[in-house]
């Protein structure tokens, strides 16, 4: 499924919840879900710096796509690391490197969370998009 395909599926769900409050809950819910890292894959390599709680996404590029593996011992960053990760996997670099999940402001998430917690949401893209980048950068050199 195409990254704008995720955005409009996901757009939808979000739109029905009806207050941002209740949206927050709904990450709070989605990150319940979510597997467990293997321990051994919480190496700093992983961690995402700049957030206060601790988490990890984990990168893998297979077959010309990215996958993204997430853990966090908060709930809130869990919910919203899951939700980031599962939008962009599955997908090639050049899509991900395109587009921001900027979206997602649409539906108040960024205006409930505190600053340092928005800071921690635009270090998952980052992380995201620089993994992609440098897919993307291998991948031309086949």
């Amino acid at each position: 499924m195409k990254l704008i395909e995720k955005q409009k599926i996901l757009s939808e769900e979000l739109a029905i919840i009806p207050d941002a409050y209740e949206r927050l809950g709904y990450l709070v819910e989605y990150g319940k879900n979510i597997p467990a890292l293997d321990k051994s894959l919480k190496i700093n390599q992983f961690k995402i710096e700049g957030c206060l709680s601790q988490l990890w996404i984990v990168p893998e590029f297979t077959d010309g796509l990215c996958i993204f593996k997430s853990e966090s011992d908060s709930a809130i960053v869990n919910g919203i690391a899951g939700i980031l990760c599962n939008f962009y996997s599955d997908q090639p670099p050049n899509e991900i490197i395109k587009n921001d999940a900027r979206f997602l402001g649409e539906f108040g998430i960024h205006q409930h969370l505190s600053p340092n917690r928005r800071n921690g949401l635009s270090k998952i893209v980052e992380f995201i998009q620089r993994f992609a980048s440098s897919c993307s950068s291998e991948e031309t050199k086949y």
